[in-house]
């Protein structure tokens, strides 16, 4: 069924139900709920057919669990451990057709800059993409959404991504910034108007 729901009750998913078998039910505005083309679980008030269904107000809610600094660190940690990965079997394909040693060391060294050019890629095109983060972010199960609960345009990704220069730059006084705000903004989650939240529903 295209249009029936897993619905959340005393803590466990059940169903799926169709809207005829829910209209029995009892759903409050806070039920969590989802079906299928959902990425994420949403309650219930966050749905349009739903609040028509219940009589609900359509509202958005602001996502209630936020990824600390140092879980963003070590998602950022694994995409490097990744990227790496990939760029030494590229560069031992590269140096295996050549014989004398210090080229071998001068190619090696030469492309490291490449690395953190593809993280910036890398976090610019998928934060912006329906996953709404790099592959360390969903590994811990966190994601990147503007402060409307919606997913980051390109654009919104790319300024986003280049905010964080300010946050580099400024000796790391930026990303520490967001373990003293009550969202876990640091500096340029602030300047992007964005949050790194966690999962509601694991």
């Amino acid at each position: 069924m295209e249009d029936a729901y897993i619905v959340v009750i005393q803590g466990k998913p059940q169903g799926p139900f169709s809207i005829k078998e829910m209209k029995s039910m009892n759903i409050t505005e806070g039920t969590f709920v989802k079906k299928k083309g959902m990425s994420d679980y949403k309650e219930a008030h966050e749905i349009s057919e739903l609040c028509d269904l219940f009589g609900f107000k359509l509202t958005k809610a602001e996502a209630q669990y936020f990824a600390s600094p140092d879980i963003r660190l070590l998602a950022a940690l694994i995409d490097y451990g990744i990227i790496l990965t990939f760029y030494l079997v590229i560069v031992l394909v590269v140096v295996s057709f050549i014989d004398t040693q210090y080229l071998k060391v001068a190619i090696t060294l030469s492309f490291l800059p490449v690395i953190p050019v593809a993280k910036f890629v890398m976090n610019v095109f998928m934060e912006a993409s329906k996953r709404k983060g790099t592959f360390g972010k969903s590994l811990l199960g966190i994601k990147v959404i503007r402060e409307d609960a919606e997913k980051m345009t390109l654009g919104q990704s790319f300024a986003r991504n280049i905010f964080k220069l300010l946050s580099t730059l400024s000796l790391g006084i930026g990303y520490l910034a967001g373990f003293f705000d009550k969202r876990q903004q640091c500096w340029h989650d602030r300047l992007a108007r964005t949050l790194v939240v966690k999962d509601r529903l694991l």
